[in-house]
């Protein structure tokens, strides 16, 4: 899987979780509806590893670039979470705004 597709995958799974937490915040009081905040970031960082780990890319491992004049030698954790961090933001943004407003 290269990392367009990968992205496209965790942005998919990321609105469902985003979705789950929204049909929680109203059950939950104003403090425990942020705390769901730190609860999507963490779903990010486990959807990440999950993804990885299905398609048996080891995060660690340096990240080959077809540009081979970069001399940054950057984990596939690092350019995952680079490509991937405006997806996160993105849905981060909507999901507080659709937990401070109920």
């Amino acid at each position: 899987m290269n990392i367009d597709e990968f992205r496209a995958e965790l942005e998919t799974r990321l609105l469902i979780e985003k979705e789950y937490l929204i049909q929680e915040a109203p059950s939950v009081d104003q403090q425990e509806r942020l705390e769901l905040l730190g609860k999507f970031n963490q779903k990010y960082k486990e959807l990440i590893k999950r993804l990885a780990d299905e398609d048996g890319i080891d995060l660690q491992t340096s990240y080959t670039s077809e540009d081979l004049s970069d001399p940054e030698n950057l984990s596939y954790e690092q350019v995952i979470l680079g490509k991937t961090m405006s997806v996160y933001d993105r849905l981060s943004d909507e999901l507080y705004e659709e937990i401070t407003n109920i």
